[in-house]
């Protein structure tokens, strides 16, 4: 016999709709806490709610939720929330009787259709904005609503949430810990908080109750369902639950909450005393989550709805006691657009009224002016990283401006963003991927050591510290300077241990007393010497230690917490730093550039430099970079441009002077090449190298007939243009010139000729194209390939393929030319060339992009045969291919991928990511294809009909920029991931894009075929 709600079923609810509402339609269960929910569907489809509530449940409560669900209706119409359905007797409650003993309040709501909360992914910063929009436009409607329910004894009211003190005994002692810390928190604030804005609100956006619209690519806050926790109470409670369920499941979930915030005070807005509250009522939230988990596991171990959320919110809580209440405070504040420090304008009063001489700070060196040293991330004066952390280096170039600027002071610093900070304490994992400390918040001023500071007013001492670690302070010291209501700290770092160690804790500095004394590496922490000089207005939770570069996600506030410390000095020389000029580089590339150039993603990026795997932008992020294999051996590959410094420091000029630089070339290409091929021409590019290819193949064998695959790419010259299928077939092409002879592309995934044994197939399409130059009474020019076609899409050949080609063109007496633009020099890991897996030889090979890592020099190698027939008496000369700075940079790139083992490093490497690609593929059927050799890779996307899926493509590449990862799409159907980074990619590097694939992967956009 059924007793309580929760034991009707499916059928019963039927039953139930039919009699009391004369609605005949089918049931379904929802989870629920108290009510048992149904999903009732008429005509097939979504309708209504059916809320049958348990015998023992207030009715007035239930009254309460109904009057809520008028009151909305009638005061905001356009606000979308469940309509109350009333019975065939008029009663917005109705009862059913189940015995004499048992009478249950049936409600019938309208449905509103929507994603629940927790279904969806991602969920992006504009989603959760939207989030905390509807939960303050619903808190803004309720105002003036009243009812004799809204204020009532429920455990689930923050303001009440004393009462999970008595069920500590339920936890282990590290949670007990945790719990006990908020609640001291929680119970040491009572009158202040008690005081706080009151209304009745939802006080339950938990993400069961959210709904989300369908819109995958940019999803938003539709509604906010279930007003069945509804209370009077604090206003900022309903802001801390609506924060705390978002914020579940990021890694950094101060970061996720402040969308929430931002939105609900644009609704709703909120006030400075609220939000002081807010960290400590967030934690509240979770801590009774985790005790009503923890109560029901007792009492009903059956029912896992009950217990949903406790996970997420241990795993919540414990990163949330990490976080600084100051700092998110102060966070909440800035995200509201009050400034984030209380005390911001204060301090920036009693600079304005007060001005201190720099040699106040440095009374030895009585100079007042300071020359502005920039140190940052687009800095030419740092240098190369190896560079900078040769630390006698960088002294003797600070030692060499300083004589230009006798009279001055070199500083620079605040705001500058730096990519200086190597050491792994600078990194951390956020919600978009890796991100580093990066932006310096302090003033650096480069002098001597053993430089004396002295105190620019009095202060106390409140850290001293011998800060020893790499990159660190050395010895460092902060002293606070009360004020009437307020104070504020200055920071010394990179001093003598011993001159700050002098002082203790608690001591009083005097106006114009000795602070500290700067030191020189390593006891400052591994700098040349220089003072960090920095102004805090708040501790945080620091002890003895405190930042000086701050995550540039963060900026606006640390820039609040620490302001610039020229408030003090106001010397003029200094540069702003942060300035966003992307639109206006924008702007004047589409004045002064071609149109036909375009430029990757839908936000394109400011990159200022490279670093090895990474292109760092303006700000200091950097990014993986997985798109680039002009940068072979790493972008700024220490080696390689000391080498071309050196030499073009030297000489550069062109071959017809004799000159060492290019014979040694010579000599490092041939020990990669087969004996046959022997003799080098040297150009600019590759499409330059292509285009002398192509001339060779005309002079050798009299004839313009060129046989190309389709959907290849050879160069952007006139001549490369006409055999490159992958231009003239495309966009703005104009289809295959006469001269030109187009065979289907070898693609056994997608091709003409798909699965095993296709070789055959394949190479009989080049034949069909021999008889037909034939019968046309014209030669074979040449035959020109990738052997793994890229622009086509990353396409490995059919094994046997390109050997039997060879066999069949050479028979008819053209040449075989192997375009290595993009494969060459080690990449594809089992050779140090492309053409060396499919066991031919050709006559030409031509290279380019990796030869000189980014800088421009190109190679054609031929036989012997090939290159005394080419010399017909026509002059070959290319002024700048082969000059001495072009060779020097292209031997020392060959002798980094020898000397380094990068060819095998492609190999283990392209491997490892390889079969982490066909794992995923196993898991998301979308990806049809994983293929290529090394570090040269694609990845096609496809739906089950074997359809190009470009879309998703570009929404993955442009998610993936988002979480600091760089990939490129290509392919006549641009659904091909191209992958084929630095050969210096790492097991980590391919660790981190599989990681971040598989996110992409799961989210919504991505799972809708």
């Amino acid at each position: 016999m059924v007793e309580n709600a929760n034991e009707i079923t499916s059928k019963e609810a039927e039953k139930i709709l039919l009699n009391l509402y004369t609605i005949q339609g089918k049931a379904s269960r929802l989870p629920g806490e108290v009510d048992a929910n149904f999903k009732i569907k008429v005509d097939n489809k979504n309708q209504y709610i059916l809320k049958i509530s348990s015998k023992n449940i207030d009715e007035n409560e239930l009254d309460f939720q109904q009057h809520i669900l008028h009151y909305l209706a009638d005061k905001d119409a356009s606000l979308e929330c469940p309509k109350v359905v009333f019975d065939k007797n008029k009663n917005a409650i109705s009862k059913i009787s189940i015995n004499s003993e048992t009478i249950l309040k049936v409600r019938l709501l309208t449905w509103i259709d929507g994603r629940v909360w927790s279904s969806v992914n991602p969920q992006l910063n504009d989603t959760r904005f939207s989030l905390g929009k509807k939960a303050g436009e619903i808190t803004k409607n309720l105002q003036g609503f009243q009812h004799l329910k809204a204020e009532r004894n429920f455990d689930w009211d923050i303001a009440q949430a004393i009462w999970t003190k008595s069920h500590l005994h339920l936890f282990k002692a590290d949670e007990r810990g945790i719990l006990i810390h908020f609640l001291h928190k929680f119970e040491d604030n009572q009158e202040e908080y008690s005081k706080l804005r009151k209304s009745i609100v939802h006080n339950d956006a938990n993400d069961n109750n959210v709904l989300v619209s369908e819109n995958l690519i940019n999803p938003k806050v539709t509604a906010i369902i279930d007003f069945g926790d509804a209370i009077k109470t604090q206003i900022i409670n309903d802001v801390a639950i609506t924060c705390a369920y978002a914020m579940m499941q990021h890694h950094d979930p101060l970061e996720a909450s402040l969308p929430v915030v931002k939105g609900y005070h644009t609704s709703f807005p909120l006030e400075e005393k609220e939000l002081k509250f807010l960290y400590v009522l967030i934690a509240m939230r979770l801590v009774i989550s985790v005790t009503k988990s923890a109560i029901n596991k007792i009492d009903h171990p059956e029912n896992d709805y009950l217990l949903i959320s406790e996970k997420p919110a241990w795993n919540l809580l414990k990163k949330w006691i990490q976080v600084s209440e100051d700092f998110a405070h102060f966070s909440f504040r800035n995200t509201c657009g009050f400034s984030a420090h209380p005390n911001q304008q204060k301090f920036e009063n009693w600079a304005k009224a007060h001005t201190f001489s720099l040699s106040e700070l440095f009374p030895t060196i009585n100079r007042t002016e300071i020359h502005h040293l920039d140190l940052s991330v687009a800095s030419s004066f740092v240098g190369h990283q190896k560079e900078f952390n040769n630390l006698d280096l960088f002294q003797f170039k600070i030692e060499q401006l300083q004589k230009e600027v006798p009279n001055k002071i070199l500083s620079g610093g605040y705001l500058e963003p730096r990519n200086l900070y190597t050491s792994a304490e600078y990194d951390t994992v956020g919600n978009y991927g890796k991100q580093s400390r990066t932006i310096h918040i302090g003033v650096d001023f480069w002098l001597p050591e053993n430089t004396p500071v002295h105190a620019l007013f009095d202060g106390e001492v409140v850290m001293v510290e011998n800060d020893g670690g790499d990159k660190e302070y050395g010895g460092f010291i902060v002293l606070k300077h009360q004020q009437k209501d307020w104070c504020f700290y200055t920071l010394y770092g990179h001093n003598t241990p011993k001159s700050v160690l002098k002082h203790s804790l608690g001591a009083i500095i005097k106006k114009g007393e000795e602070v500290a004394v700067l030191a020189n590496y390593p006891e400052n922490g591994n700098w040349a010497p220089h003072l960090h000089f920095q102004v805090m207005l708040s501790l945080l939770d620091y002890k003895n230690d405190f930042p000086g570069v701050a995550y540039f996600n963060q900026i606006k506030v640390w820039k609040s917490v620490c302001p610039d410390p020229n408030l003090l000095f106001k010397v003029d020389g200094y540069i702003e730093n942060l300035i966003d000029n992307s639109d206006t580089i924008l702007t004047q590339r589409k004045n002064y550039l071609g149109k036909g150039m375009s430029l990757q993603y839908l936000k394109p990026l400011h990159i200022v430099k490279g670093s090895n795997q990474y292109l760092i932008d303006k700000f200091g992020r950097k990014y993986l970079d997985t798109v680039n294999n002009v940068a072979h051996v790493g972008h700024e590959n220490f080696e390689v441009v000391k080498t071309g410094q050196n030499q073009m420091a030297l000489l550069n000029t062109n071959t017809r002077y004799l000159h060492e630089t290019i014979n040694v070339l010579a000599q490092e290409l041939l020990e990669t090449l087969p004996k046959e091929l022997s003799v080098f021409h040297f150009v600019n590019s590759g499409s330059e190298a292509n285009e002398l290819a192509i001339r060779m193949v005309k002079t050798c064998t009299n004839s313009d007939e060129i046989i190309a695959s389709e959907h290849g790419y050879h160069g952007n010259t006139n001549g490369t243009v006409n055999i490159s299928s992958y231009k003239f077939d495309g966009k703005g092409g104009k289809g295959k010139p006469k001269h030109t002879h187009v065979f289907p592309i070898p693609d056994a995934f997608r091709g003409k000729y798909r699965g095993e044994n296709t070789s055959e197939k394949y190479a009989n399409e080049v034949q069909v194209l021999i008889d037909e130059i034939h019968q046309q009474n014209k030669k074979v020019g040449g035959f020109i390939m990738e052997p793994i076609i890229s622009c086509g899409g990353q396409v490995e050949l059919p094994e046997g393929f390109l050997k039997q080609a060879y066999q069949k063109v050479k028979k008819a007496g053209g040449l075989c030319i192997s375009d290595e633009v993009q494969t060459g020099v080690g990449r594809i890991g089992k050779t140090f060339w492309g053409f060396q897996m499919h066991d031919v030889v050709p006559d030409i090979v031509t290279i380019g992009k990796p030869l000189g890592n980014g800088h421009p020099i190109a190679a054609v190698a031929c036989t012997k045969e090939v290159a005394e027939k080419f010399a017909n008496g026509m002059e070959f000369f290319n002024t700048f291919g082969g000059n001495p700075v072009s060779c020097a940079i292209a031997t020392e790139v060959l002798r980094v991928v020898k000397r380094e083992n990068l060819q095998e490093n492609a190999l283990l490497i392209g491997d490892f990511l390889k079969s982490g690609l066909k794992k995923l593929a196993i898991k998301f059927p979308i990806i049809g294809d994983v293929r290529g050799q090394g570090l040269f890779l694609g990845i096609e996307l496809v739906d089950s009909e074997m359809s190009p899926l470009a879309e998703k493509t570009a929404y993955l590449i442009n998610r993936m920029k988002e979480f600091g990862i760089l990939m490129s799409s290509d392919g006549p159907d641009h659904n091909v991931i191209k992958i084929k980074p630095p050969i210096t990619f790492t097991i980590e590097n391919a660790k981190e894009v599989i990681l971040y694939l598989q996110m992409v992967f799961e989210e919504d956009f991505m799972k809708q075929i």
